[in-house]
């Protein structure tokens, strides 16, 4: 009598790894070299939002604000959906922990930055339901204005809420804008004013021009890219699935969905670059009110990786002006 040894099928960096019989091996934790910044004129405090799932989200507050000397000034709301490819991240590492303490700080904002579940444990569409429940806890948070979860919330304004994405993330908010159109009173009182995806991570079965040509942008690579979608779709899915290719065969019109104002970023170094322009393109011709800029040079991680790098910086710019001109 003999039995098939498991083996590897998937292997993502030697932190994670799928084998044959369906087990998961997650390093935990894994070790960054990134430092956390601290600064004292953020506040931060972790809360649970689902409990069914265990998952929190980290609710950051500027202290004092330049804009106004006034302590009954109301403070936009930006959520944060990080990145890693559905497989990895959360509100704990110190890369995404520092760039939503420099959003609170630079933008004057409340940052919201959701856990979701992940792949391939917790395969698509897992992720977009657990930042739909994320939302979700805002309303109710809103609906009970003497009984928040927490006070970092209060002066909050519920009636300017953006939502930004950045990689996988930036899939998150495509998704989100797509379930909350602006036509609906869904998630009342919250407003959803905007939406912003940076590099939103998308695929699709046919490779674009850039993907073919230029398979490698130095750490990150096509087939990098193509593990991470196998590990994230649902088993027997491809890249053409619903989720990761809005404009697949598959996915649903988006001609009579009514979006909030959007904007779309991408490094013009990156692999994504084609893809990313073309899913903007399309998005115009819809008649969608829609953003898109690109960043002379820059490759995938110029906005997470380095937060207080000179691109970082530009963006949180961009991003503070469409905030303002969607504000009112």
């Amino acid at each position: 009598m003999s039995s098939l040894a498991k083996y590897e099928v998937e292997n993502c960096f030697d932190h994670l790894k799928l084998y044959s019989d369906g087990s998961v091996f997650r390093k935990d934790p894994i070790h960054y070299d990134t430092p956390f910044i601290g600064d004292n004129r953020v506040i931060y405090k972790d809360i649970v939002f689902n409990e069914e799932h265990n998952l929190s989200l980290r609710v950051y507050r500027p202290t004092t604000t330049k804009s106004s000397t006034s302590s009954s000034k109301k403070l936009p709301i930006l959520f944060h959906f990080h990145g890693g490819g559905f497989c990895f991240g959360s509100r704990t590492s110190p890369t995404n922990h520092n760039m939503c303490v420099h959003m609170a700080k630079m933008l004057e904002a409340v940052v919201i930055e959701p856990d979701h579940r992940l792949a391939p444990e917790h395969r698509l569409p897992a992720a977009i339901d657990d930042a739909c429940d994320a939302l979700r806890w805002l309303q109710s948070q809103a609906r009970s204005s003497n009984n928040k979860d927490d006070t970092l919330l209060d002066g909050a304004d519920f009636d300017r809420v953006f939502v930004l994405g950045y990689s996988s993330g930036g899939n998150l908010a495509h998704h989100l804008a797509v379930r909350f159109r602006a036509d609906s009173a869904d998630l009342a009182p919250v407003r959803l004013r905007g939406y912003m995806l940076l590099s939103p991570f998308f695929g699709g079965t046919v490779q674009t021009k850039s993907e073919k040509e230029r398979p490698s942008e130095g750490f990150w690579t096509v087939s990098k890219y193509d593990r991470f979608w196998r590990l994230a779709v649902p088993i027997g899915e491809n890249q053409d699935y619903r989720l990761v290719n809005p404009f697949g065969p598959f996915s649903p019109s988006l001609a009579a969905v009514v979006l909030a104002p959007m904007l779309v970023v991408v490094g013009g170094s990156e692999i994504m670059r084609e893809r990313v322009n073309d899913y903007a393109t399309k998005l115009h011709k819809l008649g969608k009110r829609i953003e898109y800029v690109e960043l002379k040079g820059e490759t995938h991680g110029y906005f997470t990786t380095h937060p207080l790098s000179a691109a970082a910086k530009n963006v949180i710019q961009i991003t503070k002006r469409f905030m303002y001109c969607n504000s009112n």
